[in-house]
């Protein structure tokens, strides 16, 4: 290539990341939540819930309290973010393949004909662009641990794992690696003494089952919340979201007692939404699963001190962002098969247009056809909210005539999704139908 488009090339790529193009390569902490609604931090203003690190983060770091997963269930969720393309690009839409018939949900992985279709699922994430491999091609270090499920880790660009991700033995969605956080954090401890000494920059898959059930938290924190709630449920559940913070706070420890927090750029954002059932321990049907906000809307951080200025920015953006962004912050160019912006750049986040996603069922009904298996697509448009059902997939929930049929929010006046607008704003949703349909139509 002649000397001028090279020179252009690398100025350009600078430009994109946010940063000048001599800035050195940042460390990456990616901390992923599991299970927590986007109002339950301190910093979105939940009155008894403690989250003084995560707090901290928000008001020292850029603060998007508008974003959104691209799915509300952990798997494709979270295969999104890894591949920084929807659900319905890659075929990753469910938890689990179709029950083969006359198998119990529970013998599934014995089942050799369920294990095939595990394999097939696993198949489709190493088809795509990954985070952690283009990281890895370019020099990174890079640590799996916590919740996975497509796997072994290492095929997907981990140069270190906790999980193994054998299907049949145990390695559905995260195995060895789900004691992360909750028992230990001492595989992140020597990962951090190990790129440190090798002068290497890193990436860590911080994905703990936290504050995920089982709700066990350490009784020195449930007692915080016993007398706040008459439920036992929501105080379990809020001591373990002050425990999810607190190993963040452990974390951000760690990083400083090695002088690396400077040069650590540190994201975060929860995988989807929970509503805690304060008479069982389970959650309420309009979270996890579902098409609301409470399922799908999640508050997204990233902080650097002293690279990133403190702002908290409105906009409603994307978890396929963040992917976007991780990788021009690396000095990578991502692929053009994804589809976030740049999060670090003020006015592409200002101009960013609408964002879209689609809900599926658990168990996909067709692996090859995406379709098959969705329930609802949604996009937020400003301050507007469009949902669209699946009418061969959807069925009648507990509250008559929510959910199944066509939903408009204006979420600015009714964050909580209580006001279906559809029959007083019929053109508006009419608009946002056809941007919807553009983006895709199955």
């Amino acid at each position: 290539m002649p000397l001028l488009p090279m020179l252009c090339q690398a100025l350009l790529s600078g430009l994109l990341s946010g940063q000048p193009a001599s800035t050195p390569r940042p460390n990456i902490l990616l901390i992923v939540g599991d299970d927590q609604a986007w109002t339950d931090f301190g910093f979105m203003g939940h009155p008894h819930i403690q989250t003084p690190n995560l707090d901290r983060m928000a008001r020292s770091g850029r603060n998007f309290p508008h974003g959104y997963v691209t799915s509300s269930l952990c798997s494709p969720s979270l295969s999104a973010l890894l591949t920084g393309r929807y659900p319905h690009q890659t075929r990753l839409t469910s938890n689990e393949p179709p029950l083969p018939a006359g198998i119990a949900p529970g013998a599934r992985y014995k089942d050799p004909v369920f294990l095939r279709q595990v394999a097939r699922m696993q198949g489709f994430l190493r088809e795509q662009p990954r985070l952690p491999a283009l990281l890895q091609d370019a020099g990174y270090l890079t640590l799996q641990t916590g919740k996975w499920w497509m796997g072994d880790p290492k095929a997907s660009g981990f140069t270190h794992a906790m999980t193994h991700g054998l299907a049949e033995k145990g390695g559905r969605h995260g195995d060895a690696g789900l004691e992360i956080g909750r028992t230990t954090l001492e595989p992140i401890i020597r990962f951090l003494d190990e790129a440190q000494a090798g002068g290497k920059p890193f990436f860590i898959w911080y994905a703990p089952m936290l504050p995920h059930q089982p709700h066990n938290p350490p009784e020195r924190l449930l007692a915080k919340y016993r007398d706040k709630t008459p439920s036992i449920h929501l105080a379990k559940y809020w001591a373990m979201c002050e425990w999810f913070d607190e190993s963040v706070g452990q974390l951000q420890s760690q990083l400083e007692k090695r002088g690396m927090t400077n040069n650590t750029l540190v994201a975060h954002l929860s995988d989807n939404g929970w509503i805690q059932d304060p008479d069982k321990p389970r959650f309420m049907p309009d979270s996890k699963q579902s098409q609301y906000d409470t399922g799908l809307r999640t508050p997204i951080l990233l902080h650097q001190p002293g690279t990133l200025r403190p702002a908290r920015l409105e906009t409603p953006v994307s978890s396929l962002d963040l992917t976007t962004t991780l990788l021009l912050a690396a000095g990578i160019q991502p692929p053009v098969s994804m589809a976030g912006i740049n999060l670090l750049a003020d006015p592409v986040v200002k101009n960013r247009g609408p964002v879209f996603g689609e809900c599926f069922q658990h168990d996909a009904a067709d692996l090859e056809r995406p379709a098959a298996s969705l329930t609802y697509r949604f996009m937020v448009d400003g301050p507007l909210k469009l949902v669209v059902p699946n009418p061969a997939t959807v069925q009648a929930e507990k509250k008559p005539g929510r959910g199944l049929g066509k939903e408009l929010y204006d979420l600015a006046a009714d964050p909580l999704e209580e006001k279906n607008l559809l029959a007083t704003r019929a053109e508006d949703a009419a608009r946002l139908e056809k941007k919807l349909d553009a983006w895709w139509k199955p």
